[in-house]
């Protein structure tokens, strides 16, 4: 039988500022301590000391919101290169959305959706499952009582296909005999969804909030102790572009005119100030990046909705810990515990003792310029934010046990992507 591999992490720092050393064994986090004797593992082959050298160590990021392309649309990504992408930034797990071709709007597609991702992923993953308008409620229930997922996403506003749904009658069902309920809704779709999970639902996601206005009514329904209650509770996502870009920086160049376009769409720089005065109010649960790559191309000639994200992400993040912007501790919350939680994944999004290894170390010092100063792995060869100089940078991914990328590089050997499991 064969022996477990051993990591032994030395010398990294927690976002608290504590000394932490980590020793793994196989796939599990096995002990997590100020100070781990590796001295008995020294004449072991299959053990490997690493010194952090005083680096940030986090758990791995959990993205839960991704459109990585596949099926049918990879030649702008695929699990292949969306996954690299991942393990580059620091991403150990991602979710993906359920508007591929064909949509992921039955059981059938799924489980090919899932094959794929088994086949080529070097990161973990997970599935959202989609809600149609041809009212597919009983392929829900299919999913879900199958264990194959255990989230539904639907779209409220534009989006193409059979994905947006406006039957009154459709959306019930689906708030009716899903779990938690992930909602593409803009202004009045909020309140919306809001209303159906307070009537029927048994949870609400609301993704990508773009705007202070929008967000106002989700934390007034989070406030709201007959609108946010244990068996329909209530969440907010952000992501990166909504805090980072706004209409001025859209409309600075006739480049970023073209290549700044997602929905929502981006909003003022006052929307930017309000978003992270929520965050640190604690009025936020997670960064989502809505990673939805299209090709330069694409983008340049005509307006085409959608950016990569996930490559920097998290880089973005320490970036605004280093100008005083939110805590390390925040960080650690909104990209790994909260969507763990939420998500209810299985023993994955904290560092300790028992949960899977996904551990990333953080040179939170290193200043780099974007899209200059290393690869672009996404598939589309591109990023919003070429030529920003960031301080922070992810230096190693471990996803479940593997080092999958280390000094600049994916470790070209290893695939330990796994699917994520849910836990009640």
């Amino acid at each position: 039988m064969a022996r477990n591999k051993i990591i032994v992490l030395k010398n990294g720092m927690d976002v608290f500022g504590n000394k932490i050393e980590i020793l793994i064994n196989g796939e599990i986090i096995e002990k997590v301590s100020e100070n781990i004797d590796e001295s008995r593992f020294e004449n072991n082959e299959n053990a490997r000391i690493v010194d952090i050298e005083g680096k940030l160590v986090m758990p791995g990021v959990i993205d839960v919101h991704t459109h990585m392309r596949e099926p049918g649309i990879t030649y702008k990504e695929d699990f292949a290169t969306g996954s690299r992408a991942c393990a580059k930034a620091g991403v150990t797990t991602f979710y993906d959305m359920p508007n591929t071709i064909p949509a992921t709007t039955t059981l059938e597609n799924l489980l090919e959706k899932k094959k794929l991702a088994r086949e080529k992923s070097i990161v973990n993953f997970g599935f959202h499952f989609g809600g149609s308008k041809n009212d597919n409620v009983e392929e829900i229930e299919r999913v879900l009582t199958s264990g194959e997922s255990n989230t539904v996403k639907i779209f409220m506003n534009v989006t193409t296909g059979e994905m947006l749904i406006e039957d009154d009658e459709i959306l019930k069902n689906v708030f009716e005999n899903a779990k938690l309920v992930l909602v593409h809704a803009e202004h009045e779709m909020i309140d919306k969804a809001i209303e159906l999970n307070k009537n029927y639902g048994k949870g609400l996601y609301v993704c990508h909030i773009p705007s202070a206005d929008e967000l106002k009514k989700v934390i007034n329904a989070k406030k709201n102790n007959k609108l946010n209650t244990k068996e329909h509770p209530v969440y907010a996502e952000v992501t990166p572009h909504h805090l980072f870009l706004n209409t001025e920086i859209r409309e600075s160049t006739e480049r970023n005119r073209m290549l700044l376009r997602m929905k929502p769409e981006l909003r003022e720089k006052s929307d930017n100030e309000f978003l992270w005065e929520a965050i640190n109010r604690g009025e936020i649960d997670t960064i989502g990046t809505d990673h939805a790559p299209h090709l330069i191309s694409e983008k340049l000639e005509k307006i085409t909705f959608g950016m990569p994200g996930v490559e920097t992400s998290l880089a973005l993040m320490i970036n605004a810990f280093n100008e005083g912007k939110i805590s390390l501790e925040m960080i650690q919350k909104l990209m790994c515990e909260n969507p763990a939680k939420i998500m209810k994944i299985e023993k994955r999004g904290k560092i300790q003792e028992g949960y899977f290894a996904d551990i990333i170390a953080i040179d939170t010092q290193k200043e780099w310029i974007v899209g200059i100063d290393d690869t672009i792995e996404s598939k589309c060869g591109w990023t919003p934010y070429e030529n920003w100089k960031l301080r922070g940078k992810n230096a190693m991914t471990i996803v479940n046990g593997e080092i999958v990328y280390e000094n600049g590089k994916i470790n070209e050997n290893v695939k330990s992507g796994k699917e994520v499991e849910f836990c009640d």
